[in-house]
């Protein structure tokens, strides 16, 4: 069965992966540095990594797996998961994919070089209904690829003696 892990700090889909996770029986591993309230639901893990750059990046890279799925905003940390076979999808409903994460990747550096050249800040489109409903969709779309991928991998075999 696929994990999900939720790149916590200022996610505004939490409430609906928990939807989509209890509906299919799933964990939902949420990892931030502090500021998020437990769920009581036990399929919801709260993890608190420390204080520090790309912490809770590299626990989510570090526990993900090919059959897992990542809730990201972070282009990088996408990037890292898709590179261990996983998905990824940011919280307006964005599909990270192989073909396009390297093009993802370069308009952030270009955004970045830009902010640091003007000294102007960039602002993101404010998150509407239309974004979690598209979020909501395509979630529920790879659930589903990734339970048909785990029902179809190969079984190991059991520990010899």
């Amino acid at each position: 069965m696929p994990d999900i892990f939720v790149d916590a700090d200022a996610c505004p889909v939490k409430a609906e992966v928990e939807r989509v996770a209890v509906r299919h029986g799933l964990t939902v591993h949420i990892v931030s540095n502090g500021g998020v309230r437990p769920s009581l639901n036990p399929l919801i893990k709260t993890v608190i990594v420390p204080q520090g750059a790309d912490v809770a990046d590299n626990w989510i890279a570090d526990h993900i797996s090919p059959y897992d799925i990542a809730i990201t905003a972070d282009i990088p940390l996408a990037s890292r998961c898709l590179q261990k076979g996983a998905a990824a999808i940011g919280p307006s409903g964005k599909l990270f994919t192989a073909d396009g994460i390297g093009m993802a990747l370069g308009m952030r550096d270009l955004h970045r070089h830009l902010r640091e050249a003007t000294g102007q800040q960039t602002f993101n489109p404010g998150f509407t209904d239309k974004d979690r409903s598209r979020f909501l969709g395509m979630l529920e779309n790879v659930v589903q690829a990734k339970l048909r991928e785990t029902r179809n991998a190969p079984q190991r075999p059991p520990d010899s003696p």
